[in-house]
């Protein structure tokens, strides 16, 4: 139920190119070790961490690796190799696991429009060559492509199914389900192609290929942000894969929304459909502290009056650490998004350690939960829990961990 998500791709995949008369690569695990290795990474930008008590208008990329794959042509069956260390275009090369591969002629590649000298081909930065879907259109575009379009076809009828009278709770969480499940495949559709340790068909090119348009992206999008609203001092402050974290200095939170969805619709603009930058939403206040690091009250809309709390990464929605250590800390950082005061949030840390030291507060809060894997760490570097889950052992042999 948790695993499996390859053969949910390759289901899809095999259904569509049997209609397509094409047919699957069986690599063997020679060929797959013996393919390049994985280059490209996706792009996270440092952060200017500090505490912000101006606007940070958080941008997203609606399906970014689909959307690249979509918009570029992006599959198996439309690459063509890398360029980088080919003199003319007719050279053998190796695409993906096969070797002495060697891509159509020209002529069938030459634009028939007004410009013969154009080429229906797209290059990655990475020197990786696809031809376009008006030379043949990709199966994992066609495929994912589908896969949106049913999305968008079920959270319709989730809004009409909203709007009937009665309790449609059940269909609800039906439908719900079903575009989630829509959104999963669509997303580990890239994993399949970089899958080299258990994967099927992985293709290192293609994947490169994936992450680096992303990252190029992110990139242009950082830059065209900096140079079109320098008027307002938007400042990108962090970037991770497919976000962007933007500072407005001395906006409120309704200009905010509004600048963030100027952004969002002029960025879109510059990138071939369905490439789509989103305002997702507005911390005010926030604090980012490392990559993955960040926390903030959170506004979705303009209309929102009540803050969210949202955390990513950090000890207030981490599993590894003890409920006193969450508590202690997210009502801190709630005082202090609530004041900026930071005397208030000290007065309060003290009265807490007080409390701990007098022992006024019960031993469950401190009571760390970790997953134990005995038999799985190297000797001598046991993790804490598997140190007491072992001597809970020693002592009652039933006490296994479970």
């Amino acid at each position: 139920l948790t695993r499996g998500s390859q053969y949910r791709v390759e289901s899809m995949l095999v259904r569509l190119c049997h209609q397509r008369d094409f047919i699957l690569l069986a690599a063997t695990r020679e060929q797959v070790f013996k393919q390049q290795a994985v280059e490209c990474l996706p792009l996270v930008m440092e952060p200017k961490s500090r505490y912000y008590t101006d606007p940070v208008v958080v941008l997203d990329f609606q399906s970014l690796y689909p959307s690249m794959i979509i918009a570029h042509n992006l599959c198996f069956s439309t690459m063509m190799g890398s360029l980088r260390n080919v003199r003319a275009w007719d050279q053998a090369r190796k695409l993906g696991v096969v070797n002495g591969y060697v891509p159509p002629e020209a002529v069938v590649l030459q634009n028939r429009g007004a410009s013969s000298s154009e080429w229906e081909v797209f290059v990655g930065t990475n020197g990786e060559a696809f031809c376009t879907s008006d030379v043949r259109r990709g199966v994992l575009p066609q495929l994912l492509k589908e896969i949106l379009d049913s999305r968008v076809m079920v959270k319709q009828a989730m809004k009409e199914v909203a709007k009937m009278k009665g309790d449609n709770t059940s269909l609800l969480r039906r439908l719900n389900a079903r575009q989630f499940a829509l959104k999963m495949i669509a997303n580990v559709t890239y994993g399949y192609t970089t899958a080299s340790f258990s994967g099927r068909m992985p293709c290192a090119g293609l994947a490169d290929t994936i992450v680096q348009c992303s990252r190029d992206a992110l990139e242009k999008s950082a830059h065209l942000v900096a140079e079109k609203w320098a008027h307002v001092n938007a400042q990108v402050v962090y970037g991770d894969t497919d976000s962007l974290f933007v500072l407005l200095p001395g906006s409120t939170r309704d200009q905010a929304h509004v600048i963030g969805q100027e952004i969002a619709d002029q960025v879109s603009q510059e990138f071939p459909a369905p490439i789509k930058l989103q305002m997702e939403k507005v911390y005010h206040p926030c604090m980012l502290l490392t990559k993955k690091r960040y926390v903030g009250y959170m506004y979705e809309t303009r209309d929102q009056v009540s803050p969210i709390f949202d955390a990513k990464g950090i000890e207030t929605v981490r599993r590894d650490t003890c409920d006193g250590v969450r508590k202690i800390l997210e009502r801190a950082l709630r005082t202090l998004f609530l004041t900026n005061d930071i005397s208030r949030v000290r007065k309060y840390v003290e009265r807490q350690w007080k409390r701990i030291i007098a022992e006024k507060i019960s031993l469950s809060e401190f009571i760390f939960r970790q997953e134990v894997r005995l038999g799985a760490y190297k000797p001598g570097h046991l993790p804490p829990a598997a140190i007491v889950a072992t001597r809970a052992m020693q002592a009652d042999p039933r006490a296994v961990p479970k």
